[in-house]
């Protein structure tokens, strides 16, 4: 068995500001969604990603791999979304086999109220905290490692 490679101080340093930031920007988007719009961090991120979509509708298994969660996950979310009137679903017109998933009119109204006041926890905590640099190098490096784990 090969020792593994530890981390060195700089390395782990990168790593745990990761973790510790990650967790405190994320609990603070999820508390100022529930306590705004009712709504979980995955169902705004399904909502805006459906909002994108062409005809406001996308494929649950397309939507899934956007979202980052399982097609079990999605269907959960997705359900919680439709019980409030916020998202719909049907069968895909180009597969019978298919489920695709849009928004309703209450859902892009829903997404109209919450996005000023997300835009604004995420800037606030987030984007003006760091300079122009570090945006730019977050933005490249995390973007590897996003590709580097959807190719593997």
């Amino acid at each position: 068995m090969t020792e593994p490679r530890w981390l060195d101080a700089e390395e782990m340093a990168a790593w745990t500001a990761f973790l510790e930031a990650s967790n405190l920007v994320a609990r603070r988007v999820e508390q100022q969604l529930r306590e705004q719009a009712g709504l979980s961090h995955p169902q705004y991120e399904i909502l805006v990603r459906l909002a994108a979509a062409p005809d406001g509708e996308m494929r649950m298994t397309e939507l899934a791999e956007q979202v980052v969660t399982s097609k079990s996950g999605l269907t959960y979310q997705v359900t919680q979304l439709e019980k409030a009137g916020l998202v719909r679903r049907r069968t895909c017109e180009t597969d019978d086999r298919g489920v695709c998933a849009g928004l309703t009119d209450a859902g892009r109204e829903k997404l109209r109220a919450t996005a000023p006041g997300h835009v604004e926890l995420v800037r606030a905590n987030l984007i003006d905290v760091l300079s122009r640099d570090q945006l730019s190098a977050i933005a490249t490096g995390l973007g590897a490692v996003a590709r580097a784990l959807r190719e593997g």
